[in-house]
């Protein structure tokens, strides 16, 4: 039955198979898990800590996602099931939202697996929703249907609204859980008085029919699995994936290993996040560097004046580039600029780093690059040039510790020669 808007005007639907469209944007499966993430630490929502699990369910693997954030009314839930809604604000202070879409929930837990649960808790509700490309194939749904069921926290009794019988019908007869019960149970996961909780399941498979997730190769971690063509494609920029790669380290590990990358997603991290029952231990890439030196931008666009951190990676040359954060978030890693895109002929600019937060750029929807724009295009540039003066300096500066200490030995070899001379 069509609906129409207060203007009398028949409202537009959503096909269901936009769920999985939409969620292509993310070809990287690890910037769909940071999408949840940022979801849970932005402000709002402000959770303190974030446990990210893989669990079995009906015999069925599964994602979960908890958070000791706010939790949600069944009205905020419902927004965040829908598209293009989003209530986050500036943030206050250094805190910013990073989300600007009102889409991130959607795109990344359907791009993890083709269903969703959320178990949400705000103090004085029980709310679930369903997000189900399953659900809505089985009842060959015409729009996007979204089943959310409230119950009274303190009574665990069922809110009795114009369709919340009917949903829970459908989450009991369409989801991974039977009985209300069971529903009911897992709220008490949850362990705060207020917080969220997200189940995935049917988690997307490869064409070889195995998880697109490796789960099994580290029990603290999950990982990609090793692919062992010639060439694949990761976030859009080829690369070479043959066998003994990885052990070589010409990989930066936090393409592949899910705790590796969140050590680094977040500038200055707000949320502890507990990766299969293990805390990530956060990294500080500007900290980490050696032989480090401060720089600033201005860019020509507008007033601000943004600090550029440039040092050596003391762990491994072979990964070097601007690490690009946007509002405390990682959005581009080891982008090349200045020397080191001609650095195959000259090695020049190998090994460096540079560490810089773009609040003046606007991310892509993927949130795994920039908008190529005239500015972001000009920022490339000028860093470029920034980490050419950091390559020659120190070149300078090691070209004169060389010299210094080749006259230091000359200097020490004739004292010697006179020594001799005087027996």
């Amino acid at each position: 039955m069509a609906r129409f808007s207060e203007h009398g005007i028949r409202l537009s639907s959503m096909s269901p198979s936009f769920l999985n469209s939409n969620s292509t944007s993310h070809t990287w499966p690890f910037s769909a898990v940071a999408e949840l993430i940022d979801n849970a630490s932005d402000p709002g929502v402000t959770a303190r800590q974030i446990w990210i699990d893989v669990v079995e369910e009906q015999q069925q693997l599964c994602l979960a996602f908890t958070d000791n954030g706010s939790g949600m009314t069944p009205n905020k839930l419902h927004k965040m099931l829908s598209f293009g809604f989003t209530e986050k604000g500036s943030g206050k202070g250094s805190h910013q939202a990073i989300g600007v879409y009102g889409n991130g929930f959607k795109s990344g837990s359907m791009r993890l697996g083709r269903d969703a649960l959320i178990f949400t808790k705000n103090g004085g509700c029980l709310t679930v929703g369903m997000l189900s490309q399953s659900y809505l194939q089985a009842i060959k749904a015409q729009a996007v249907i979204v089943p959310i069921v409230p119950f009274n926290q303190q009574t665990k009794v069922l809110v009795v609204t114009e369709d919340s019988e009917a949903s829970l019908n459908a989450i009991l007869t369409h989801s991974l859980i039977h009985t209300q019960k069971e529903l009911l149970q897992h709220f008490d996961s949850i362990l705060s008085k207020k917080g969220t909780k997200i189940l995935i399941w049917n988690i997307r498979r490869n064409k070889d029919g195995k998880p697109e997730l490796d789960f099994e190769t580290d029990e603290f971690d999950i990982r990609m699995p090793e692919i062992h063509s010639e060439e694949t494609k990761t976030r859009g920029r080829k690369k070479s994936f043959p066998g003994p790669q990885r052990t070589d380290h010409t990989i930066p590990e936090m393409d592949y290993s899910l705790r590796a990358y969140l050590s680094i997603l977040y500038l200055k991290p707000r949320t502890q996040i507990i990766l299969r029952q293990k805390k990530v231990q956060t990294k500080l890439v500007a900290k980490s560097l050696s032989q480090i030196e401060n720089d600033v931008y201005k860019p020509q666009f507008n007033k601000d004046r943004v600090k550029v951190t440039f040092g050596f990676n003391r762990k491994n040359k072979d990964h070097y580039g601007i690490m690009m954060y946007h509002k405390n978030r990682l959005i581009k890693s080891y982008e090349k600029v200045g020397y080191q895109i001609k650095s195959s002929g000259q090695r020049a600019g190998v090994g460096v780093i540079g560490v810089i937060e773009c609040n003046f750029l606007k991310p892509a929807h993927n949130k795994q690059d920039f908008e190529y724009t005239k500015e972001y295009r000009l920022t490339l540039s000028s860093l470029g040039l920034k980490l050419n003066d950091y390559w020659n300096e120190m070149m300078e500066k090691k070209a004169r510790e060389r010299e210094f200490l080749a006259a230091e030995k000359k200097n020490e070899e004739e004292d010697e020669e006179e020594e001799e001379e005087e027996e």
